[in-house]
């Protein structure tokens, strides 16, 4: 077996410092006092974090000795402080690595579990040089507090219990479980209050990424399958499958996949959905993982099958995948199109002919591992120490397609330009949807609107609903092994 490398090694004497043998039923005891977390969290980083050459505190020669490094740790007020301030990078190169107190929150938003009213939005400001924020509903969920009082795409709110909306406070206000929002409209003269209110309410939901799927049985002589696809959970890996086997029943020979909200998700995911749109192409690579230079020498000796992703037959259950074989795809995405989103865009871009309709996507080719305390170097959530629920979910990876193309920090650009406006939103999967008329009028082999000529009012986003939730425009892989 191969020696791991020296930062493994150096790591795991980090690790394993403190002792983990209290049972989970027993009491959790307060962290402020030790260092035990601390100790995990700069032991993870040392040696999985993509971007530790960047970091000079990370060198495998930074600190001589264990009590060197404790009194470096002990610098910082929580573990937080420690993540944010102390071994991550800072932004722009780093937006998307996290730390979480509580990993079951984090395993909840990886299964699409949230507290949710059912009220996906966007936040603007109101006006050029304001401080007034105004929400637009994007969309809503099925059997919800916001389905149940008629909430819609397309409604605009400015107050939440009365309060405006403001730079300053939106986060916390909508932040409540309970709020009221009063509802605006737009006029020549601006956004206008309409008087009207809605009361909504949080409740645990559990979200099915797969929102929309319809077939348009004659666009040009073309049978049309359209899947509205929101999130890249794997716990509705069948489901997304069942999916294609209805496209594959009824025959569709174009597909239109809506990605204009969908931040990311699973890897996995990402890779069997390219593989439903195709089907051609088994065992041939969709993607590459590229880690730091330590962990990419390691892997590379050790097992470099773990760095390649495959087109595969099979889900995860290993219930064969349904593959419709198509050659060419369409796109709608916007500047809320991330990670997982753009893998897949991205993937299939080598195979197939991919036309993206829409907006410039986030430019997120990063990806993250859930790392629990627990021994070095694979941090595995069994077994982790019992006296805390801390978690880290740092970028480990860049992810590249068969041709090596990553790094698209500006995003993905459209073959056909056309901005979501406010005013003119349309019902989503109707086919006169401004961006869904975009793409069917591509394969009719013409083109309607485009960036310039799109009318209605344009309110930028500063902000959604998801933003604050530890999956929030992240893509998640499973941990490749290290020796030990």
């Amino acid at each position: 077996m191969k020696k791991i490398p020296q930062l493994v090694a150096m790591s795991l004497l980090v690790a394993v410092t403190f002792s983990c043998s209290k049972d989970r039923d027993d009491e959790i005891k307060p962290v402020a006092d030790n260092l035990e977390v601390e100790n995990f969290i700069y032991s993870a980083m040392n040696i999985w974090y993509l971007y530790k050459p960047d970091v000079p505190v990370l060198a495998d020669d930074r600190f001589a000795t264990q009590d060197a490094l404790n009194e470096y740790l002990a610098g910082f007020e929580t573990p937080e402080r420690l993540f944010y301030d102390g071994v991550k990078a800072p932004e722009p190169l780093d937006r998307f690595s996290i730390i979480t107190a509580d990993y079951r929150e984090l395993e909840r938003s990886f299964a699409g579990v949230s507290l949710n009213n059912g009220m996906d939005y966007g936040l603007s400001l109101a006006a050029r040089g304001s401080d007034r924020v105004v929400g637009f509903v994007h969309y809503v969920l099925p059997n919800t507090s916001a389905e149940a009082q008629g909430v819609t795409r397309g409604m605009l709110f400015t107050e939440i219990d009365g309060t405006p909306l403001t730079i300053d406070n939106y986060s916390q206000l909508l932040a409540a479980t309970n709020y009221t929002i009063t509802i605006a409209e737009i006029t020549p003269d601006g956004i206008v209050e309409t008087g009207q209110t809605i009361s909504l309410t949080k409740e645990e939901y559990t979200e099915n990424p797969i929102f929309i799927t319809k077939t348009f049985d004659d666009v040009a002589g073309q049978k049309v399958g359209y899947l509205m696809y929101n999130s890249f959970t794997s716990n509705f890996d069948d489901e997304l499958n069942a999916a294609f086997a209805d496209f594959k029943s009824e025959g569709i020979n174009q597909l239109v996949l809506d990605l204009r909200y969908n931040g990311g998700g699973s890897v996995r995911t990402a890779t069997d959905l390219a593989a439903m749109i195709t089907g051609q192409f088994p065992d041939e690579l969709f993607s590459t993982q590229v880690y730091n230079p330590q962990i990419q020498a390691a892997l590379e000796a050790q097992n470099p099958e773990q760095l390649k992703n495959y087109f595969h037959t099979t889900i995860t259950d290993d219930t064969p995948i349904n593959s419709l074989n198509l050659s060419k795809l369409y796109v709608i995405t916007t500047g809320s199109t991330a990670s997982a989103s753009e893998l897949v865009i991205n993937g299939l871009d080598p195979y197939i002919d991919v036309r993206q309709v829409g907006d410039t996507t986030v430019g997120k080719f990063q990806a993250s591992v859930t790392f629990y305390d627990n021994d070095a170097p694979n941090f595995n959530r069994n077994g982790a120490n019992p006296n805390h629920f801390y978690a880290i979910q740092p970028l480990i990876l860049t992810t590249a397609n068969a041709n090596g193309t990553t790094g698209f920090v500006q995003g993905l650009n459209p073959e056909v330009p056309l901005e979501e406006r406010v005013s003119i939103y349309g019902v989503l999967g109707d086919e006169n949807e401004p961006l869904l008329k975009a793409a069917l009028d591509e394969i009719r082999g013409g083109r309607s609107l485009n960036l310039t000529q799109n009318p209605g009012k344009r309110l930028p986003e500063i902000g959604e609903s998801d933003m604050n939730t530890p999956t929030y425009q992240r893509m998640y892989v499973d941990l490749p092994q290290l020796d030990q």
